[in-house]
């Protein structure tokens, strides 16, 4: 089969808010966001224009998470006690919001633009079987699952995991096929490899820098083309997607396209790639979050 066409222009994924969630101004290095009853400031350096709503909007904030100057490490500060988790909602699929020490809520709404893709891909299929690598709190997984995929999700962190069992049942998908794996996701490509496994489906959304459950460390650049080539491997006869994903300075749509189409050089198919951003909920203005590449059949 021919090499995949590459886009010849890289695309925006532009989230709108919902019900749930809305990027309600950013500047001077922050976010002001609304995570369902919570109104929530957090740092954002590459926001370097000036906020458009008062400084008395921001300060109302309910709460506030304040940086040490290591990666995503910091505290919260709050107006009042909140809640342990409260539920939220994308598209009627309910899922929990919580404050984590790490400055994130749970899930990272720019993905609202994959999610509604992968639906669409796996509506398409009869019962895919599809591998969710780095899967969080599980949000694409439940998604998937919604719409008839058989899910393996598999993340490092057993916190994860659990949070993401919490998820599926507050969304009603408990009863679905879904395989939920705490371990490090190297180690599991590297066996369902030897297995001789196939996926009709792969999403693979790593962090910059990680440890599995063991101490193995995981470093993007230095290991994702392994990782993205054993990937290829697991990938069916008749697949449909694969998904790439990465939150990284040093690091473009255009590189993980270019490393997409070397390891899926002979499967024919489109590679898309660019940028995920958040888009003000009043205004024009956006914040670049995300870099993908996706392959389709």
């Amino acid at each position: 089969m021919s090499p995949p066409t590459v886009a010849a222009e890289p695309g925006l994924m532009r989230t709108q808010g919902w019900a749930d969630y809305a990027l309600l101004d950013s500047g001077n290095g922050r976010k002001l966001e609304r995570y369902g009853p919570y109104t929530v400031v957090r740092p954002e350096p590459q926001c370097l224009w000036t906020p458009r709503l008062s400084a008395e909007a921001w300060e109302a904030a309910d709460a506030v998470f304040d940086p040490d100057g290591e990666e995503d490490a910091g505290r919260w500060r709050f107006r009042e006690q909140p809640r342990e988790s409260w539920p939220l909602e994308w598209e009627g699929m309910r899922f929990a919001g919580r404050f984590t020490n790490f400055r994130h809520l749970g899930f990272f709404p720019e993905q609202a633009a994959n999610w509604g893709w992968l639906a669409e891909r796996v509506r398409a299929r009869s019962a895919p079987k599809v591998l969710n690598l780095f899967g969080y709190t599980g949000v694409a997984s439940l998604v998937m699952a919604a719409h008839g995929a058989e899910v393996t999700h598999v993340d490092a962190s057993k916190k994860a995991v659990a949070w993401a069992r919490e998820n599926a049942e507050l969304a009603g998908l408990s009863d679905r096929p879904i395989r939920w794996i705490v371990e490090d996701a190297r180690k599991y490509v590297q066996r369902e490899v030897r297995r001789g496994s196939r996926y009709d489906g792969i999403i693979l959304d790593p962090p910059k820098y990680g440890r599995g459950p063991t101490g193995e460390v995981w470093q993007l650049l230095q290991d994702l083309p392994e990782l993205a080539g054993l990937c290829a491997q697991l990938l069916s006869e008749n697949a449909a997607f694969l998904v790439l994903n990465a939150y990284a300075e040093r690091i473009s749509g255009a590189a993980l396209s270019g490393l997409l189409a070397e390891k899926l050089s002979s499967r024919g198919g489109t590679i898309d790639w660019g940028e995920l951003a958040l888009a003000e909920d009043d205004g024009d203005r956006q914040v670049g979050m995300s870099f993908y590449a996706r392959w389709s059949a």
